[in-house]
């Protein structure tokens, strides 16, 4: 046989195919990743998408990984603080979702943390939550180490971090800052330990997962989510998430609470929350779970070419600073849609510290804007992101209802009847009676209620509980009704509200949005926080062509979450708004080489003099606003503003 031959040829041909197969093997066995991605300074995230049956990656998933540099001077942990009312055991924390969570802190990023009760899901915000296992928040005990949820993470005061892969009975928290647990340990000392829970129940099965990992060292923090119970990733076992964290770099990991709890979420650049997974429970149901234990994290901008922007808004002008790396030409875009529509000047000369000035905005009104620099070497144009800020409102306050108002009130059935016209006869109602007004039939009543002593609403005799609806109005007189004025309500409700301005509909509170029509037996569609009305609703509504000069008639209708409801309560503290010019703010700054003055407000006169005792004039010009460059420096002037 020749070598040349075809039959010596084909075993040959075979081993190459086995080889080639052998190596497509080998590739496969690894997920695909982004690689890390910086998401802030110090926080790179990293996502994972594995399709293969291989070694510790059996199962089609996508993990979101965290990966949080300790020793970044600017990065700050934030465990779930402890709750207002802080009650051992009881009242620990103030249950949200992760994106209420990160919205109410400020946080860059933030996870689900250790399991909680109860674990009703949905909860609104605010409801009071015991957490299982240790979990310390700026050094304040929020919850003990107990038995069933013993893997804890500690981060001392210099924020190195540690895991007790069994923390009962408890280590000593000597030291400890911060600290969150989960339920036992999936790797420990570089093993991946986790294979040993198979068929251990169903927290063990496929899964979406949370977890949290650290580096050998303990300068790194890994955090993780991974998707589960949905087309594209159905979830994972726990020795998969173990590889996961050993693949990020991790040391050491602890199964924290995942299922649809397992929620990752990140500050956007208009400091809204953003989902950074694919959360099961929003998938499913369209909301985020309420959970009682978080994790987040306060972290800088990564640096760009435009660096340490600044906002500081006035009732009708804002002033934007920041730096450019190099010296360049900058605008600002503005305007109250996202993208910004409109533009301010460019400025006259290239500089690497820049103050720009907006001004003839709408008090109270909010602004997107984003800076956008030309770099004077080489002209590269750069944008920043787009980012918002809300005018102030500078307003004199005047309390027209107090919270102890009287009311009148009727439980009568008022469908069809115009009982909120200020000419609507009152008298026969029950009352007047100060506020807080509520019922309830099983018990003494709320905090609220035993607190702030008000009159009683009638009960229906028949049923041993409340009617389903109560209709209440008061009065209170202004001595004018001024543009742009607005009312503060604070109000106390449980369950739900529609109030009424002299007959015209203010806001709806937990009630089916207009046009629904509001009826005696419509039922309001949800509960305050722990189901009584002991946190209040605060809200502003404008009132002009409502508010009158002389008495107005405040008329609120409030209803129950259930027929079966055994208490209902309101009460409203209202202050009249009204808006005033406030002093400008008169500055001075520098582009280039040339002085620009800058101030707030746009109905002044600029005046200059010669000395401070004047005389002053109108600086020449038939439309001067801020900013103003100073063109003639050849002498010392004086300015100051004027109406």
């Amino acid at each position: 046989m020749t070598p040349n031959s075809p039959s010596a040829r084909q075993p040959r041909l075979r081993i190459l195919l086995l080889s080639l197969v052998l190596a497509v093997l080998r590739l496969s066995a690894e997920p695909v990743t982004t690689g890390w991605v910086p998401l802030f300074k110090g926080i790179d995230r990293l996502t994972g998408t594995n399709s293969t049956s291989s070694g510790d990656f059996n199962n089609l998933m996508v993990a979101h990984i965290l990966r949080i540099d300790l020793t970044d001077p600017d990065i700050r942990l934030l465990p779930t603080p402890p709750h207002t009312n802080y009650l051992a055991n009881q009242r620990e924390t103030a249950g949200r979702t992760v994106s209420q969570f990160v919205k109410a802190y400020g946080v860059q990023v933030a996870v689900n943390a250790n399991f909680f009760s109860p674990q009703d899901y949905y909860l609104p915000e605010g409801t009071a939550m015991r957490l299982d296992g240790l979990s310390i928040s700026d050094g304040f005990p929020v919850s003990p180490a107990n038995q069933a949820e013993s893997a804890s993470v500690l981060f001392d005061v210099n924020r190195t971090a540690r895991i007790v892969h069994t923390n009962w009975p408890a280590a000593s928290t000597n030291g400890v800052l911060h600290a969150v647990s989960g339920d036992y340990p999936i790797l420990v000392d570089g093993r991946n330990v986790s294979r040993a829970y198979l068929g251990g129940g169903n927290i063990h099965e496929i899964q979406p997962r949370t977890a949290f990992g650290v580096s050998r060292d303990g300068t790194r923090l890994f955090l993780i989510c991974i998707d589960g119970r949905q087309a594209h990733s159905i979830g994972a076992y726990d020795y998969e998430t173990a590889a996961w964290m050993l693949l990020a770099g991790a040391h050491d990991a602890v199964n924290m609470d995942g299922g649809g709890s397992a929620t990752m979420v990140m500050q956007d650049s208009l400091g809204q929350p953003l989902r950074l997974n694919a959360s099961s429970a929003v998938a499913d149901s369209g909301r985020e779970r309420t959970v009682g234990s978080h994790l987040g994290i306060f972290a800088k901008p990564v640096a760009g070419f435009v660096n340490g922007i600044a906002v500081t808004p006035a009732d009708d002008a804002a002033t934007i600073r920041f730096t450019s790396t190099t010296p360049a030409v900058v605008q600002v875009g503005y305007g109250t849609n996202n993208p910004p529509d409109r533009l301010t000047e460019a400025s006259v000369a290239p500089a690497t510290n820049h103050t720009v000035r907006i001004v003839g905005l709408v008090p109270g009104t909010g602004y997107y804007f984003r800076v956008l620099a030309t770099a004077a070497s080489d002209g590269t144009r750069h944008e920043s992101d787009v980012r918002f800020f809300t005018t102030t409102r500078t307003v004199e306050t005047l309390e027209v209802v107090p919270l102890n108002a009287p009311w009148r009130h009727s439980a009568a059935n008022l469908d069809g009847v115009g009982w909120t016209a200020p000419g609507y006869v009152d008298s026969a109602w029950t009352g007047p009676d100060r506020g807080v007004l509520w019922v309830n039939t099983s018990s003494a009543g709320t905090t609220l209620d035993r607190e702030i002593l008000g009159g009683e609403l009638v009960p229906n005799f028949a049923s041993g509980l409340p009617f389903v609806s109560y209709y209440l109005r008061t009065r209170f007189n202004v001595a004018a009704a001024p543009a742009g004025a607005t009312l503060a309500i604070e109000a106390f409700i449980d369950d739900g509200a529609v109030f009424h301005l002299n007959g015209r509909e203010l806001r709806r509170v937990r009630m089916p949005e207009a046009p629904a029509e509001i009826l005696r037996a419509t039922l309001a569609t949800g509960t305050p926080c722990s189901g009584n009305a002991d946190c209040a609703d605060t809200f502003t509504v404008p009132v002009d062509g409502l508010l009158v000069a002389g008495e107005n008639v405040l008329a609120v209708e409030v209803h129950n979450s259930s027929s079966r409801s055994p208490d209902i309560t309101f009460g409203a503290r209202v202050v009249l708004e009204t808006p005033v010019l406030a002093p400008p703010d008169l500055g001075i700054a520098r582009d280039g080489e040339v002085p620009v003055l800058e101030w707030s407000g746009s109905s002044f006169r600029l005046q200059q003099a010669d000395s401070p005792a004047g005389p002053w004039t109108d600086v020449p010009g038939s439309a001067v606003a801020s900013p103003y460059r100073i063109t003639d420096t050849a002498a010392t002037r004086w300015f100051r503003l004027a109406r």
